[in-house]
């Protein structure tokens, strides 16, 4: 459906919020814009998805030159990381047919909801305690550090059970590939939670990652015509210009801070998800 100029400026503006939001939790705004197109602008889901394909690309370009300049990011552990996400992605999608995806949104977004806890018993942690590198991480040399602003030194960190995080990647993948949804959520989860590291370099990490996977499914929308430019314009510009001033943001805000926007958000995603598997707003 087309768009008015008033509702293109609209659009626009809350694509750039949700390009704030997006680059400073490592999730990708099509995590916000979805909802919005389709609740708001009445536009039909898999227009909505494809359009959300390109605002995950804007937010992760936008977002990563700044990251990547900062040292914010690590990208030899977003490579190592992007091939369990794309082996699970491929599997998903060769499972799509077998597998009930109602059933799944309720599972996964039950499990989501769980994970929370974790982090809210960490919510009180600026740089985790204690981690030194497992065999594999001191074998690829995954460590590296970090110029913290809002501490004002160097960070050097290090990362433990790396398998277990290499397996939680594959789940990400595989639940991208099953539901078509962003898996961002899940990365953030894995590196912060299971492999121990600062919450900026595993939301930063994540930002990359999720670029790298959405670039790879892009080309499908376009091919299918799910991808509207007049709708994709306004949102790929506001979703970057949001990116690169979220980028700005992170690098003066605390591990802490970070952490208590990024819980709420993944409790509205893990609802928004089980109310999906139960044809509620769906």
């Amino acid at each position: 459906m087309p768009l008015s100029a008033l509702g293109m400026v609209l659009l626009f503006g809350c694509s750039v919020l949700a390009g704030i939001i997006g680059s400073l939790v490592g999730l990708g705004g099509g995590v916000l814009i979805v909802p919005l197109l389709t609740l708001a602008f009445r536009l039909p889901i898999y227009d909505a998805i494809g359009t959300s394909i390109v605002a995950v690309i804007a937010t992760s370009s936008g977002a990563a030159v700044a990251y990547v300049r900062d040292h914010l990011s690590n990208i030899r552990i977003g490579m190592f990381l992007e091939i369990a996400t794309t082996a699970g992605a491929i599997s998903g999608a060769f499972l799509t047919g077998f597998l009930a995806p109602s059933l799944l949104f309720v599972i996964f977004g039950a499990i989501l909801l769980i994970s929370i806890a974790p982090m809210i018993f960490k919510l009180g942690e600026e740089l985790p305690q204690n981690v030194s590198n497992d065999h594999l991480a001191a074998r690829l040399h995954l460590e590296s550090s970090y110029p913290d602003a809002k501490l004002g030194k160097m960070v050097s960190y290090q990362m433990t059970r790396t398998p277990y995080g290499f397996a939680m990647m594959y789940v990400a993948g595989l639940l991208s590939g099953l539901l078509g949804i962003g898996s961002g959520t899940f990365k953030v989860i894995a590196m912060d939670t299971i492999m121990r590291l600062p919450m900026k370099v595993s939301t930063t990490t994540s930002n990359f990652m999720i670029g790298v996977t959405a670039a790879a499914s892009a080309g499908i929308y376009l091919s299918r015509g799910d991808i509207l430019p007049l709708v994709a314009a306004p949102v790929a510009l506001g979703i970057l210009l949001g990116a690169i001033l979220g980028a700005r943001l992170l690098s003066r805000m605390s591990n802490k801070t970070l952490r208590l926007i990024f819980i709420p958000i993944m409790a509205l995603i893990s609802i928004q998800m089980v109310l999906r598997g139960f044809g509620i707003g769906a």
